[in-house]
């Protein structure tokens, strides 16, 4: 019996499901789709459940990650992210022909804004619409190819060794330790000029928005780095704003979208 709970145990570290970095990495792509759903208005709110049958923004937010294993759905992978040098601009630096973020963006609002594409089309594309919205304000998200995003960026967290991309996909939620459903019911109270305010602007705007938060980052962070609760303390509910402004904007997108 010892032996068969043993095999069980290793089926489930091998696999990661379970596991706390999983877990914790659907976080706050959920938080932003909780605090989405707030701020979406009653037509745009039955429009989104008739397409994805029921299920929530929350729910569908990481599906965009869950089809990565999926090797049809491999040419979807560049849409997470955005990667030019800091010396240069999104405009100026030549463009992926696979796409990245912002192509992947605008892509999804034209087919769910088209009246010919169909309730399948649309609501893969509203799937992958949340879950982008969400990545876009990760700020390693919008990083520089040399160090994939700060993926090869090895830095401790108390510890352990991993990648500063990690720290902000997941350790630094894991280790605040709320739900997705706590996170967004915490989130900050905000005026309807606050909420205006960050409705403002285009798509490109919030990118380089996130890429002054990618460049603050690096210049805070160095190589080999032992983070941990003095980092937890300068970029917390800098994160936590992050995930607020996900899902305020991705609802005004929405919004837009369905009315």
């Amino acid at each position: 019996m010892k032996a068969i709970y043993l095999c069980i145990v290793m089926v489930f570290l091998n696999t990661g499901w379970g596991t706390a970095a999983e877990f914790w990495g659907r976080t706050g792509h959920r938080a932003t789709g909780e605090i989405a759903e707030k701020h979406l208005s009653n037509k745009a709110q039955k429009k989104i459940k008739e397409l994805l049958d029921g299920a929530s923004l929350a729910f569908v937010s990481t599906f965009a990650d869950e089809i990565k294993s999926d090797e049809k759905y491999r040419p979807y992978s560049p849409w997470h992210y955005v990667n030019f040098p800091f010396d240069s601009t999104y405009e100026d630096h030549p463009k992926s022909d696979r796409g990245d973020i912002v192509q992947a963006i605008d892509t999804c609002i034209k087919v769910l804004k088209d009246a010919s594409s169909s309730k399948e089309d649309k609501a893969f594309h509203l799937k992958l619409l949340v879950h982008f919205m969400g990545d876009l304000h990760q700020p390693l998200h919008v990083g520089k190819a040399e160090d994939k995003g700060a993926n090869t960026f090895q830095v401790r967290w108390f510890d352990d060794g991993t990648n500063l991309h990690t720290v902000w996909d997941t350790k630094m939620i894991e280790s605040y330790n709320m739900s997705y459903s706590e996170l967004a019911s915490n989130a900050d109270m905000l005026s309807k000029e606050e909420i205006e305010a960050l409705e403002s602007g285009t798509v490109t705007d919030w990118m380089y928005e996130s890429r002054e938060l990618c460049l603050d980052i690096y210049k805070n962070t160095d190589i080999g780095e032992k983070l941990g609760y003095r980092y937890m303390y300068r970029y917390m509910n800098v994160m936590r704003g992050q995930l607020q402004k996900g899902g305020i904007r991705l609802a005004h997108v929405l919004n837009d979208i369905f009315g």
